[in-house]
């Protein structure tokens, strides 16, 4: 019922993954071997959401684990969950794709993605309601960014109609482990505004800093970061997984969170963040939660949300005894509080969501995503960078010698500034402006309906 099938592709993205699965697996009470041992009917209730019922309480994550090369799939199958999985649902290669997109998308990647596409239908076939598709993958490496890329393209063809939602570890301009970043992010970015409904972008050095100013963590690893992203994506689907008040799912936050088919890239925070020293002396109400989700220090991406305008926004609340309308007039209080940091032309932007199963060891929590115009600061970052490359064909050579033509670059960039004007244009708009070009509209068809009448008579 309503399935979701999760792909985690390159080694960033199975690392999230595998991170994800230990979350969720511990919210539904089902150990390291798919064996259930929860103690609520709510855990086990809509388990097969994200798991395959194989046998009398033994469960199966509904996950297509994919790399280039075989050191990440060995790293997962010799840790603690790595018997949690389907042997027949890793599929790798043995070269690696050396952070060079063009491999990813065209050479190895394309070796590849008939025996990746042949599982994930073998996994559709079992479902009796898919919903989508998740997918959790970076943009700054090879394998992630065009394999990933690649394998979102051919869903899209196969299952138009699915919705594809996907976490997406972009550069940070702080943590940069690779010169090419540029130009495997804005070739990522390139086909994700044509492929994805949804996009939630997240970098390393906001985790970092998380990490370091809130979590008080001295010296941060990929454990920690895993861990928040993990939460985020938690939260995003705790409706689909448990009962509540008000419940949300996929397409119901696409469809409020999307208000133009190309702006589909959110922003994303989770509350509470609280250090282990602090955590004895914070109340855990829907106050602190709302503040601490606005609160641009606990975004996930390095962009700072007061230097542009929510379009649209979602907030999923969690906990038992929540109520409803404490939700609704905290959100409308914040609202009304930050009204210059929301469009005008979109009156009631902030979709709220109530589920009754908090996440493990927390009594509430809080999810946020927000479709917000200030992201355009990421991506004018990208394509600065790619420009400051590419004028001087730097690197360009190990692309073309992978079978990519000049042109690919020249439209990614070109598709990437038209989204940055697209974010401009709404972010400027006004509410007068929005109602003068739709009056404006309506006159027209009112005079080509009077031309159309009057050559009839």
């Amino acid at each position: 019922m309503r399935e979701i099938i999760h792909l985690q592709v390159g080694q960033c993205g199975n690392q999230i993954g595998g991170s994800f699965w230990e979350t969720i697996s511990a919210e539904h009470g089902i150990d390291s071997r798919g064996a259930y041992h929860g103690s609520s009917d709510y855990q086990r209730e809509r388990l097969d959401v994200y798991y395959n019922e194989v046998d009398k309480e033994k469960y199966v994550p509904r996950a297509i684990l994919v790399d280039l090369e075989p050191g990440t799939m060995n790293a997962i199958k010799s840790s603690s969950t790595g018997s949690l999985f389907k042997p027949d649902n890793f599929v790798f290669g043995q070269s690696g794709a050396g952070n060079n997109w063009a491999k990813g998308h065209y050479t190895e990647g394309a070796e590849l993605i008939d025996q990746i596409l042949e599982v994930i239908r073998r996994e559709m076939e079992s479902c009796e309601c898919p919903q989508g598709f998740q997918l959790c993958h970076s943009l700054g490496g090879g394998t992630g960014s065009g394999l990933g890329t690649l394998l979102l393209s051919k869903i899209k063809e196969e299952w138009p109609d699915r919705l594809i939602s996907t976490y997406s570890v972009l550069p940070s301009p702080k943590v940069t482990d690779t010169v090419v970043e540029p130009y495997n992010a804005t070739l990522s970015l390139h086909q994700l505004i044509e492929n994805a409904d949804s996009v939630c972008c997240i970098d390393n050095g906001a985790l970092f800093d998380i990490c370091k100013r809130t979590l008080k963590l001295p010296n941060p690893d990929y454990v920690n970061l895993n861990a928040l992203v993990s939460n985020v994506m938690s939260g995003v689907t705790c409706s689909l997984r448990f009962p509540g008040q008000l419940n949300t799912d996929l397409r119901k936050l696409t469809v409020n969170l999307v208000p133009f088919p190309r702006l589909h890239f959110f922003l994303v925070a989770t509350a509470p963040i609280v250090s282990r020293d602090s955590a004895a002396y914070v109340n855990h109400n829907i106050m602190e939660l709302a503040t601490q989700m606005f609160d641009p220090t606990n975004m996930m991406a390095a962009c700072d949300p007061r230097k542009g305008k929510y379009l649209a926004a979602a907030a999923v609340f969690r906990g038992r005894n929540i109520s409803t309308q404490d939700v609704d007039n905290q959100m409308h209080l914040l609202q009304s509080k930050n009204s210059t940091n929301f469009v005008e032309w979109i009156p009631n932007n902030i979709k709220t969501s109530v589920c009754d199963v908090a996440p493990s060891g927390l009594p509430v929590s809080g999810t946020f995503i927000a479709n917000t115009t200030s992201i355009k600061g990421l991506f004018q970052r990208y394509a600065t960078q790619f420009n400051q490359m590419y004028r001087r064909k730097a690197f360009v050579h190990w692309y073309l010698s992978e079978g990519m033509e000049e042109i690919e670059f020249t439209e990614a960039d070109s598709n990437l500034r038209d989204l940055l004007m697209e974010y401009q244009q709404y972010e400027d708009a006004t509410i007068d402006e929005a109602v003068g070009v739709a009056g404006g509209d309506d006159g027209e068809e009112d005079d080509d309906m009077g031309k159309e009448e009057e050559a009839v008579q």
